[in-house]
């Protein structure tokens, strides 16, 4: 299926989507955020839910980003954003943050994609020589050890292509991983052969996601 006409500023915004995915986290997990719209989650209400943000730089306990001349320059989160410190927060090395993904501690990582497979692939990196930005990171080592891989990513491209795909195109992060995506369209389930529609953004209608999704969806 090719793309659809839904544009990319329709349903939730990009920290609605954050929040959105951010109500799925379980008390006392610790859930690490990836670079890109994943690091809006700890801007998120959490309720009465105690939630560890992870950074893979090493900040453990990250809390919400923090506006224009508020900011610590020595306090950034995996984005480079300037972000604050719940209580009980620490800052270890960057081998000891990589000890705490690589011994199964995350419950949950949630990352950025540029495309989402149903059969539970993702891609977050390209190779193209003309491709910009898109380093794989530390994900490989997040989705090989994180007990649940969450995506955070737009529904379409900036030219309307699907990024729930049937199968992806570009290099593959890893094979069949991904517990949910979430989009600005709403939060899907890969199950295989297609997506199961958890939720719909407000104001966004099932065809018109249809149309915007390279593989079969089921409500």
């Amino acid at each position: 299926m090719s793309g659809g006409s839904v544009g990319s500023s329709r349903g939730w915004s990009r920290q609605q989507m954050a929040d959105r995915l951010a109500a799925e986290f379980g008390d006392g997990w610790i859930v690490n955020l990836g670079v890109g719209i994943p690091t809006l989650c700890s801007n998120a209400d959490l309720g009465g839910r105690a939630v560890v943000f992870h950074s893979e730089n090493g900040v453990v306990g990250c809390g919400p980003v923090l506006p224009e001349g508020q900011e610590d320059m020595h306090l950034v989160n995996a984005g480079g954003q300037p972000v604050s410190l719940r209580p009980g927060a620490a800052v270890v090395h960057h081998a000891d943050s990589f000890a705490l993904i690589r011994s199964g501690r995350i419950d949950a990582t949630a990352m950025g994609a540029y495309e989402c497979a149903a059969n539970g692939d993702f891609a977050n990196w390209k190779i193209a020589a003309n491709a910009k930005g898109g380093g794989i990171g530390g994900a490989m080592d997040l989705a090989a050890c994180a007990r649940r891989v969450f995506l955070l990513l737009e529904h379409t491209t900036r030219r309307g292509a699907p990024r729930l795909v049937l199968r992806c195109a570009l290099p593959v992060t890893a094979r069949r991983v991904v517990t949910l995506a979430a989009t600005n369209y709403g939060l899907f389930k890969p199950e295989g052969e297609g997506f199961r529609v958890l939720e719909l953004a407000p104001g966004v209608a099932l065809d018109e996601v249809r149309a915007a999704t390279g593989a079969p969806l089921t409500a």
